[in-house]
């Protein structure tokens, strides 16, 4: 069983879908401390040829505050404007807009559930495999932290592989994997590109911008293109 577990991020990049892609299981880890500066609220898209940060709008944040126990605003009506503002004239703008304006006005307005949905409903358009679970709702002992607590919830979902993030390769050890009969792997992304609107292409964007500009078939392609380290 290969299993996955990262903090749920809003509209992340691709390498997190290449990584949900090829776990069978993935772990929506909302029971982790929130970290106002990071990425779970925000991410970039393409506006006016160049990148652009757009923000979910969190309310009673603190990093000393678990994701699940922080809520999203009610109204989020200038994020939906600015991503209608730049993708309206991208090829797939009609059915992602669709999706993404359903994401946004989400009636749960619980931050992990909320992040939960979106990443559920993505995977579900891109035909993903993957089964989903929430951290919070996992029985565990609670008092484990970092990769103690990462290595008890695979063992208890009986992974034999674990998949984390390229930036996680200075947090967890493989030896202490081993030492629990799980093969940990970190997924590299290869570099992606794909033409934009007439601009120069700008990388790194959210998933957001793949969908818009490309069918389903060349987003399967690109999220085969990572290596295994």
């Amino acid at each position: 069983m290969k299993i996955g577990i990262m903090q749920p991020y809003f509209l992340p990049y691709i390498g997190y879908w290449q990584l949900i892609n090829a776990v069978d299981k993935y772990v929506i880890y909302d029971d982790v401390n929130y970290i106002k500066n990071g990425w779970i609220h925000r991410n970039k898209l393409l506006l006016n040829g160049k990148e652009f940060m757009f923000n979910l709008i969190p309310f009673g944040t603190s990093s000393n505050k678990l994701i699940c126990e922080i809520a999203v605003i009610e109204n989020q009506s200038k994020l939906i404007k600015t991503v209608e503002s730049a993708y309206k004239k991208a090829p797939y703008f009609d059915e992602v807009f669709s999706l993404i304006k359903n994401i946004i006005e989400y009636e749960n307005k619980n931050l992990g559930k909320f992040l939960g949905n979106s990443i559920i409903k993505i995977a579900t358009y891109l035909e993903f495999n993957t089964t989903f679970v929430y951290s919070s709702e996992l029985q565990k002992n609670c008092s484990f932290k970092a990769q103690e607590k990462v290595i008890h919830i695979c063992c208890n979902l009986q992974a034999t592989e674990y998949y984390n993030a390229i930036g996680g390769i200075e947090l967890y050890s493989k030896a202490d994997f081993d030492a629990n009969n799980i093969k940990l792997q970190f997924v590299k992304t290869k570099p992606i590109e794909y033409k934009q609107f007439n601009n120069q292409f700008v990388p790194n964007l959210s998933i957001l911008d793949v969908m818009m500009f490309n069918n389903k078939e060349s987003i399967r392609i690109f999220l085969k293109e990572y290596e295994l380290i």
